[in-house]
């Protein structure tokens, strides 16, 4: 990006008053808050908006502060991608709080996955810029493809998690790029004239012959379509993994692309896995890499907050590799709530395998919510645990 003057300047004091709104039930803690100041720079840079029917896209808003504060805005009908179900369900819960959609009346808003429905005829799409240049050039290509020709996008970001990269991504897809002067530490990247002939490359696909697994991944996957040091640890633990009948099943919790799941379908072949993940792009990708490794049959993959679909003690194996961030911020509840879920799912003498970041020390925690807990690999960045169910 162009160097611009101090991200720091006044804030609009015309802006909506988001003090209502309410990050629940995603996690929530002092450091964490359901909008920031990116919010209110993407509709000030957006000028007014369309106001017919289904003119304006809303992309990565986090917990419905850009939707609802569009909707305040006129505008109607606007379609939404939340990757995080739990992001959905907190602006749902937050437009109920507002009063909107009671009485039987219809949300001024509707979700979509990430595709034509979402963005067909879209005039002006608003985006939370994604920290993944993966996921930025996913969604800039098929607002590309499938929005009107003259179609303008805002799309902003702390300017401490931006980078002219960036820039160079939104401009493979549109003509005229250029960012906004910095408010607040935020900045606003403008795109509009989508060039001709811009085919969308995801998801993308890559095989691994030292592990025996193809993976499929879609741009907001974390690790991509590679497999991260954390789950190779995973992948090398299988053959130790308590064996399981064919009547129970395993679960890949907070699955990501799929990998951990496939590899335990195609290790054992009478059995069933659940793969569950609260990101669209992680389901979406988890089933895509269970289907290249003809093993889609006996992997079920579910777009759920945690094992919220799982019944109680319905699990002899968990496998983990939770997410140590919220966003872009170190924070452990997340993973303490998967832990949590996998205690619950798993039947007395199940377990629980996890690897972790070894800074983060769970396994007190592991032991508090699941059971004893032992080490069965460590390197010198991340450790393995095996937790017995009491």
């Amino acid at each position: 990006m162009t160097d611009l003057p101090d991200p720091s300047g006044p804030a609009d004091q015309s802006a909506p008053d988001w003090s209502d709104l309410r990050r629940w039930p995603d996690v929530d803690a002092p450091n964490l808050q359901a909008w920031d100041a990116t919010d209110r720079l993407v509709l000030d840079e957006a000028g007014p908006l369309p106001t017919d029917d289904g003119d304006v896209v809303v992309i990565g808003d986090r917990h419905g502060a850009l939707t609802l504060g569009a909707v305040s805005r006129g505008a109607s009908g606007v379609r939404v991608h939340q990757d995080g179900v739990l992001g959905e369900r907190a602006l749902v819960a937050n437009a109920t709080r507002r009063g909107l959609g009671r009485d039987g009346s219809r949300m001024p808003f509707s979700h979509h996955g990430l595709g034509a429905s979402l963005l067909e005829g879209a005039r002006l799409v608003l985006i939370q810029l994604p920290r993944s240049l993966d996921t930025l050039d996913e969604v800039a290509t098929l607002v590309a493809v499938h929005a009107r020709p003259d179609v303008r996008v805002v799309a902003g970001g702390r300017v401490k998690h931006m980078s002219r990269s960036m820039n160079d991504v939104l401009a493979q897809s549109f003509s005229h790029v250029h960012a906004s002067l910095a408010r607040q530490k935020s900045r606003v990247l403008h795109a509009s004239s989508p060039r001709d002939g811009v085919v969308p490359a995801w998801p993308r696909r890559e095989r691994h012959d030292d592990v025996g697994l193809t993976v499929v991944a879609h741009g907001g996957v974390f690790a991509g379509t590679s497999i991260d040091i954390g789950t190779r640890l995973l992948l090398d633990a299988i053959p130790s993994m308590r064996a399981v009948d064919p009547t129970s099943r395993a679960v890949d919790l907070a699955c990501g692309s799929g990998v951990v799941a496939a590899a335990l379908a195609l290790a054992r072949p009478d059995l069933q896995v659940l793969a569950t993940d609260q990101s669209a792009a992680a389901v979406d990708s988890a089933a895509a890499t269970a289907d290249a490794n003809g093993v889609a049959d006996r992997v079920e993959v579910v777009r759920a907050d945690g094992l919220e679909t799982a019944a109680d003690g319905s699990a002899k194996l968990v496998v983990l590799n939770p997410p140590f961030h919220v966003g872009a911020t170190l924070h452990t509840g997340l993973a303490e709530r998967l832990f949590t879920d996998a205690g619950r799912v798993l039947e007395p003498g199940g377990e629980l395998w996890c690897v972790w970041n070894s800074h983060l020390a769970y396994r007190p925690t592991l032991e508090r919510v699941v059971g004893p807990t032992r080490q069965a690999t460590r390197t010198p960045k991340f450790t393995v645990t095996v937790s017995t169910k009491r």
